[in-house]
C-alpha cells in the first residue's frame, strides 16, 4: 500500500512524464529520452521491471521562415505535408532502488505530400515505415528515494545505435530529364533513422511543492558525432545554389519540459507545464556541413493520467505557442556567396498527440522511513 502512495505521488507531478518526443516539425523528428519514459517508470527497486509502449501522431503543415509563418503556401495548395506515427515500445529494469536501465524500440509510419519534389505541377505522397534508432541507457537517482519522497533528481547517460534505415526510398514522380518517375531517399524529415550512432544526457527532477502538487522539470540532448550519412537529398536539382545541401547531416537535437502536476484522486493526476524542443544550427561535438531543417518548437503542455493496478494510461497534447526556422549554417554560406539573403523554411504542426500505456512488475515494496508514512497517508 505504500509503494502504491509513493508512485500515486511521483506519478501525479508527470503525465505523459519524461516521454519528450519532439513537436511535430518537418525539422524536428521523432525521438525520446532512452532512460525511461516517466519519472514514476523509474522509481524501481531492485528487480522491478516496467514494460510500456508510448504513441505521438502529428501532421505538420504550417510553413515558417524565422518565426514568421508563411499562410500564402496554405493558400495557394504549395504547403508540405507530414503526417507522423511512431510508437516506441520500452522496457525499464530497476538494476538498484537508486539504479535503472532502459531500453527503447521505436517504429515509425510516415507520408509525406508535397508539390516541389514531384516537378511542381502536382501533389504527390512519399512514404517511410519500420524499424527507428534503438536506444539504451542508464540512470541514477541523486539522493536516496527512501528519505527524501518530497524531492529528488536523477541523471542519466544513453547511446542510441543507427538501426533504423536512413536511406528510405519511394518514387518521385516528374522529376527524370524527360519529366519520369525516379526511385530516390525520401525526404530527411520521414526518414525512419539518422545513420547516426549518438549518445544522450538526461536529467528529471520533481519537488513537492504542497498537498497534491508537485513541480517537474526534464530534458535530453542527443549527441550525434557524425556529420553526415552519405544520402543523397537531390536538392541540388532544385537551384543550382544548393549544391552545399546534396547530402544530409546528422544533427543534434534537444527537449526541455517543466510545470507542475496535481492529484486529482489516488487514480486520477493532471498537469501542466512548457516543453521546447530544438534541432539547433550547430551540434555540439562535430562539423556542420550537410542539409538540416533548424528549428525549435514552445509548446504548452496539458495532461491527463490513470492509474489502476499494475497499469497506468497518460494522454499529453502540447500545443505550439511559438515555431522558429532559424538560418541554417548551408543558408549562412549561400548568402555570403552570392550576396543574395537565403533563409529556408520549415513546416510544423499546430498539436502533437502522446499517449502511453505501462505495465509494472514489482519483485518488492518500497521502504518508507517510519517518520514518513503520515505524510504519505494524507
Amino acid at each position: 500500500m505504500m509503494n502504491n502512495k509513493l508512485l500515486l505521488l511521483l506519478a501525479a507531478f508527470v503525465l505523459l512524464g519524461f516521454k519528450v518526443s519532439s513537436q511535430g516539425c518537418v525539422a524536428i523528428r521523432h525521438f525520446s529520452s532512452c532512460v525511461g519514459n516517466s519519472l514514476e517508470n523509474n522509481v524501481l527497486n531492485q528487480g522491478d521491471l516496467q514494460l510500456g509502449l508510448n504513441y505521438r501522431y502529428f501532421k505538420s503543415f504550417r510553413h515558417f521562415r524565422g518565426t514568421e509563418e508563411e499562410p500564402d503556401r496554405i493558400t495557394n495548395n504549395t504547403e508540405v505535408v507530414n503526417y507522423s506515427h511512431s510508437t516506441d515500445f520500452f522496457l525499464t529494469y530497476g538494476i538498484s532502488q537508486r539504479v535503472y536501465a532502459s531500453i527503447t524500440v521505436p517504429t515509425v509510419f510516415n507520408s509525406r505530400s508535397s508539390l516541389y519534389e514531384h516537378g511542381r505541377n502536382e501533389r504527390n505522397t512519399t512514404f517511410s515505415r519500420g524499424l527507428g534508432d534503438i536506444r539504451f541507457g542508464v540512470g541514477f537517482w541523486l539522493l536516496d528515494l527512501e528519505k527524501n519522497q518530497n524531492g529528488n533528481m536523477a541523471l542519466g547517460l544513453g547511446v542510441k545505435l543507427p538501426t533504423g534505415n536512413y536511406n528510405a526510398i519511394d518514387i518521385f514522380y516528374n522529376v527524370g530529364p524527360n519529366g519520369e518517375p525516379q526511385t530516390r531517399p525520401v525526404d530527411q524529415s520521414i526518414q525512419p533513422g539518422d545513420g547516426g550512432f549518438g549518445f544522450t544526457l538526461d536529467f528529471q527532477a520533481y519537488q513537492k511543492i504542497a498537498n497534491s502538487l508537485f513541480g517537474y522539470a526534464s530534458g535530453y540532448y542527443l549527441i550525434n558525432p557524425r556529420e553526415t550519412n552519405g544520402i543523397r537529398t537531390f536538392r541540388e536539382t532544385l537551384n543550382p545554389l544548393l549544391e552545399n545541401e546534396a547530402i544530409m547531416a546528422v544533427p543534434d537535437q534537444y527537449s526541455l519540459r517543466t510545470g507542475f502536476s496535481y492529484t486529482v484522486s489516488p487514480t486520477l493526476s493532471t498537469s501542466l507545464g512548457a516543453r521546447f524542443d530544438c534541432i539547433p544550427v550547430k551540434d555540439f561535438i562535430g562539423g556542420n556541413d550537410g542539409f538540416r531543417r533548424p528549428g525549435n518548437i514552445l509548446s504548452i503542455d496539458p495532461g491527463i493520467a490513470l492509474n489502476k493496478s499494475n497499469f497506468s494510461f497518460n494522454l499529453n497534447v502540447p500545443f505550439a505557442i511559438r515555431r522558429e526556422r532559424p538560418q541554417s549554417i548551408t543558408d549562412l554560406a549561400t548568402e555570403e556567396a552570392t550576396g543574395t539573403p537565403r533563409h529556408g523554411d520549415a513546416a510544423f504542426s499546430d498539436y502533437v498527440i502522446n499517449f502511453g500505456i505501462t505495465y509494472r512488475m514489482n519483485n518488492s515494496k518500497v521502504k518508507i522511513a517510519p517518520e514518513l508514512q503520515e505524510e504519505f497517508k494524507n
